[in-house]
């Protein structure tokens, strides 16, 4: 049986920020073919900063914990400082994942990261 820590099952039952941002200012999806996880970050920036952020997972608990977390970290922060966390950072905040579960529940620093590459994108001057 997979032991998970008090924040995993915290962010399982009760996930911030689940959702979809309608005219979202970048989306980043992601997924891993192998154990059917599947992420999208909805982000919506204002003044350089993350001003709302919502996602959609399918996937094991650990997933949707993940996503959960990111949209935690990232909410407020500057475009800069949401790049820079990392899928270990947020492993570190959820207490740990099990080993069986870090390749494919934590992708959600990944797919936040490419929501942001969507939005520099579509804002290039």
């Amino acid at each position: 049986m997979v032991e998970y820590s008090k924040q995993v099952i915290d962010h399982f039952m009760s996930p911030r920020n689940v959702g979809e941002i309608k005219d979202a200012d970048g989306i980043g999806e992601v997924g891993n073919p192998t154990c059917g996880d599947m992420m999208t970050f909805y982000i919506k920036v204002k003044d350089h900063k993350l001003e709302d952020i919502k996602f959609k997972t399918f996937g094991c608990g650990a997933a949707i914990a993940v996503s959960s977390m990111v949209s935690e970290l990232a909410m407020g922060k500057t475009l800069d400082e949401a790049l820079s966390i990392t899928n270990k950072d947020v492993a570190q905040k959820l207490g740990g994942l099990p080993k069986n579960k870090m390749h494919c529940s934590n992708l959600g620093a990944d797919a936040l990261h490419k929501a942001i590459q969507d939005y520099k994108q579509k804002n290039e001057k």
